[in-house]
């Protein structure tokens, strides 16, 4: 739900008796909200890599609270939440965060997030408020386009031994990886980091455009590329990883094609045997 001129109020501590402290932003308002299916995760689990990105994204935190520290009933029903089945909010188990950053033209771009989750489905609800002409990205848009069951890459990865890295972004023929920030590198470095015996190879693909020779080192060039960035960016021990490439020679839909070809220029993590 976007509002282009329109208020909201994101909330600066817990209930105290009459009503949630706030802080009214006014401007372009988005609020989406998600449902999580076949979910195990905790609320703090849910929250945790959403705030990562936002955190990288130059935001600082203004108020955070669980359940009944926030207020529990009195706070949820003095703060704005969409309507089921969009959004769920136990009483018992929720999360919520309220985040600011300063707008590049001297406003203020706020956040808030509220997780909670009703049996095996997590829910995950976002407002974001950016100043009139702001330049600001739209967070809910750009950084947290699809907060998916934020344990699938590593789900994948283990069951399968690889998964692709789909949110990767690299401009056509460049080695540098975009800013990002990338779930699919924060969840990856989330399951490196709480076990450092793990170990994973970053392989990079290319279409079949060009020569044999420069494909692969293209494809070597990304992999070490978000090598770097998991080291640099989210602390992964380097001894844990390792990068190559190989070219054009494994794709995985047709190289006729230009959405085919898209699909083939990927980078894929690579469990590795670990005994």
């Amino acid at each position: 739900m976007t509002s282009e001129a329109d208020s909201y109020f994101f909330a600066t501590g817990p209930y105290e008796g009459q009503a949630v402290p706030s802080i009214e932003s006014e401007g372009r308002i988005i609020q989406q909200a998600w449902r999580l299916e076949g979910s195990d995760l905790t609320s703090q689990q849910i929250m945790s890599p959403i705030w990562k990105q936002l955190e990288s994204a130059g935001y600082s935190i203004v108020f955070d609270c669980v359940d009944t520290e926030c207020g529990s009933f009195d706070f949820r029903f003095n703060i704005a939440v969409l309507d089921a089945p969009d959004m769920f909010v136990d009483l018992y188990d929720f999360r919520y965060l309220s985040a600011y950053k300063d707008d590049r033209l001297g406003g203020k771009s706020y956040v808030a997030l509220l997780a909670s989750r009703s049996g095996a489905v997590g829910h995950v609800q976002i407002a974001h408020s950016t100043p009139a002409g702001s330049v600001e990205p739209e967070i809910a848009a750009q950084i947290i386009e699809s907060p998916q069951d934020v344990k699938g890459i590593v789900t994948a990865l283990v069951a399968q031994g690889h998964v692709v890295l789909e949110d990767l972004e690299f401009e056509s023929g460049a080695v540098a990886l975009g800013a990002g920030p990338y779930t699919s590198l924060s969840d990856l470095a989330r399951y490196l980091t709480e076990e450092n015996t793990r170990r994973v190879a970053l392989v990079g693909h290319t279409d079949a455009t060009g020569g044999a020779d420069a494909n692969v080192l293209l494809s070597r060039q990304r992999a070490a590329a978000v090598v770097e960035r998991l080291v640099d960016a989210h602390g992964v021990d380097r001894l844990q990883l390792e990068a190559n490439g190989v070219g054009y020679l494994s794709p995985i839909a047709s190289n006729l094609t230009a959405e085919g070809r898209e699909a083939n220029r990927r980078v894929e993590a690579v469990h590795l045997n670990t005994e």
